[in-house]
């Protein structure tokens, strides 16, 4: 008897397995899908309103919240004068990857697949994920700091304040076009709403340990297991 497999389907417009071979680029979100934890979540732990932030995050991440842009920056105010010494603290005890993650990352980077990492979480911590996963690119928001603290807002970049849902979705277009990707050859991977528009601009969506409502719309649909579990059906 062969045992189930540890990932769902959900077809819309292949049969799988598909074909690795068809990609060139894959995203990723970090929160929750690479690492596992949301690390604003985990920022606001050490200013004692990680149930009030992580009520916002949970809002945000099943589309309840519809304005990303708001909702972080609702967080955000709520962790004004939080010491920079927090955030070493949730990236040196807090942050861990995911079951798979590396391993996903690693057959991709083999294959000749290069690696996008899209956020709206902090630099503070994409620089350190982007750097153990070898990720090509990376989009995320530039905490602003002033004297040791964190000052409730962000750092404008050179292509704007906030990295939301529309911004992952121009990036991946972005980074396809400068590697001579099509969409199609594009893969998308995330969990909460704000993934939704890059899933949905990519030749395959894939949800890991997802929201409702992302699970519903991915073609590939990850339940349990680590990410990895991905490669199943990628021949």
């Amino acid at each position: 008897m062969t045992a189930p497999t540890p990932y769902s389907l959900i077809t819309q417009g292949f049969t799988p397995p598909l074909r690795l071979a068809d990609f060139r680029l894959a995203a990723f979100d970090m929160d929750s899908t690479l690492i596992n934890i949301e690390c604003i979540d985990e920022i606001a732990a050490a200013a004692g309103k990680k149930a009030e932030v992580a009520a916002i995050t949970e809002a945000a991440m099943r589309g309840e919240i519809t304005d990303f842009k708001d909702s972080l920056r609702r967080r955000l105010a709520l962790l004004k004068g939080v010491p920079v010494s927090a955030l070493e603290q949730v990236l040196t005890t807090r942050l861990q990857f995911n079951p798979g993650a590396r391993e996903l990352c690693a057959a991709l980077k083999a294959a000749g697949v290069k690696l996008l990492l899209v956020s709206g979480g902090f630099t503070y911590f994409t620089r350190h994920v982007a750097a153990e996963l070898g990720m090509d690119f990376v989009r995320s928001n530039e905490l602003e700091i002033i004297d040791g603290q964190l000052s409730g807002g962000l750092l404008m970049q050179a292509w704007g304040e906030i990295c939301d849902g529309e911004e992952k979705k121009r990036m991946l277009l972005q980074c396809a076009a400068e590697i001579g990707a099509t969409p199609e050859q594009c893969m998308a991977v995330g969990d909460g709403a704000n993934d939704l528009p890059m899933m949905g601009a990519a030749g395959l969506s894939v949800a890991y340990h997802a929201k409702p409502r992302v699970r519903e719309q991915a073609m590939v649909a990850i339940n349990e297991g680590g990410l990895d579990q991905l490669l199943n059906v990628l021949g």
